[in-house]
């Protein structure tokens, strides 16, 4: 169903939507990329106002797409870069009642989305959810593996009670269907900008610069440096190339709470920290093997802006993976193991024709996944869920866009 064809009954206005995020843009991570860039493409596209209940901080990463009206939050304890929403307070549960949105979508299953599900089944709106993060599968590296049964016997509570559930991947989306939700399963997957990300970025005196010798591959870890990345595995198998031998040139794009550890253990790394646009897609396109041994993510952004910049790629043996590679065709596929993410590395160190055909091949895959196409998808379930609720949505065609962050108190809001 085309959402252009569903018309309010009095084509008075735009089609709202009323979008809660756990973190929109206070800090950086391909969730909330994700998440600006579609409510970019609402805006251009459909004409939709889009209005944003999410955390923020003093410090933003970036500025936001749409209008971004502050939640009460926490710091967490043991994430002091996360914050964790504290619901959903009367006052901004007016606010969202008088934006009169046709349709509400959570991207997390906090509490700032599960009071959000609650209040659009008050508003008798179509609620839908998209999938970003494995949170049960962050307990193990936080010593709380215990909690999982309890964590996901929630998730699938919450996510069921959703008229519809956007998951990253067909397999992501296969978990979820057999847990017999109530909730209509469809797939989001992710773009990759082409323009940006790709091997012409490629720079020989970038390479020099950093102390890297031309004729070594370099092998390149990007992300939040946490501990849920997998940094462990990462810095035990370049110990073991190490051990072997090799003489690993190793570079660290990003920056977390975890980067001393990660240093420490990685002494001879090039740390670039955290790096953005044409100075990201320089300093990944100059590399050479990409190693991810995360087993936590949902789809994995960094795997697709890496193969577009045609990196070899070496990664955990994951649902995410899986969706994106085919181990020996364009990917190394890895039991989640030092030894093997190590023995997987030294074949390309050594093969340098292999290593080529894997980087070609990554690339040639990438390009399947345009960004316009990947966000008309979560159009088309926006239009199925309007339809099915018998919602008249968009009527004529807004052009304005908006970024704004919307005052609390200028708002008639009480300071958070």
């Amino acid at each position: 169903m085309d959402i252009k064809a569903l018309t309010h009954t009095d084509g008075a206005r735009p089609l709202r939507i009323a979008l809660f995020s756990g973190n929109y843009n206070y800090t950086l991570d391909g969730a909330n990329k994700s998440l600006n860039r579609l409510v970019g493409h609402l805006q251009s596209t459909v004409g939709a106002q889009v209005r944003v209940y999410s955390p923020t901080g003093p410090n933003p990463a970036f500025e936001p797409v749409g209008e971004l009206v502050s939640v009460p939050s926490v710091k967490i304890p043991f994430r002091a870069d996360y914050r964790l929403a504290m619901g959903l307070p009367g006052a901004l549960r007016r606010d969202v009642e008088d934006f009169k949105p046709d349709l509400v979508h959570l991207s997390a299953p906090d509490l700032l989305g599960s009071a959000a599900l609650q209040l659009g089944r008050r508003m008798k709106v179509p609620v839908v959810a998209s999938l970003h993060t494995l949170f049960d599968t962050y307990l193990d590296y936080y010593g709380l593996g215990r909690l999982r049964p309890l964590v996901r016997r929630q998730l699938w509570k919450f996510y069921g009670a959703c008229d519809y559930v956007m998951a990253p991947t067909e397999a992501i989306g296969d978990e979820l269907r057999a847990q017999n939700l109530a909730a209509r399963v469809r797939t989001w997957a992710r773009g990759v900008d082409r323009d940006l990300f790709n091997p012409g970025r490629r720079s020989q005196t970038w390479r020099t610069s950093h102390g890297f010798a031309p004729d070594r591959p370099v092998i390149v870890f990007l992300g939040r440096i946490v501990m849920e990345k997998g940094l462990a595995p990462f810095a035990e198998a370049i110990g073991q190339l190490e051990a072997a031998g090799h003489a690993p040139q190793v570079l660290v794009i990003g920056d977390g709470p975890a980067r001393a550890w990660f240093q420490e253990r990685l002494p001879r790394a090039v740390f670039a920290g955290f790096l953005s646009g044409e100075a990201l897609a320089t300093a990944l396109a100059s590399g050479d093997i990409f190693l991810n041994p995360s087993t936590t993510e949902t789809f994995g952004n960094v795997n697709l802006e890496a193969m577009a910049s045609g990196l070899a790629m070496v990664c955990a043996d994951a649902l995410n993976t899986r969706a994106l590679l085919r181990h020996g065709r364009n990917a190394r596929l890895c039991a989640d193991q030092p030894a093997a993410y190590a023995e997987a590395l030294a074949e390309l160190i050594l093969a340098p024709e292999t290593l080529a055909r894997l980087g070609a091949e990554a690339l040639e895959r990438s390009a399947a996944y345009r960004w316009t196409e990947i966000l008309d998808e979560v159009v088309e379930v926006y239009a199925e869920a309007l339809g099915a609720r018998s919602v008249a949505a968009t009527p004529r065609i807004a052009t304005r866009r908006h970024s704004a962050m919307i005052d609390p108190q200028a708002a008639g809001l009480p300071a958070l």
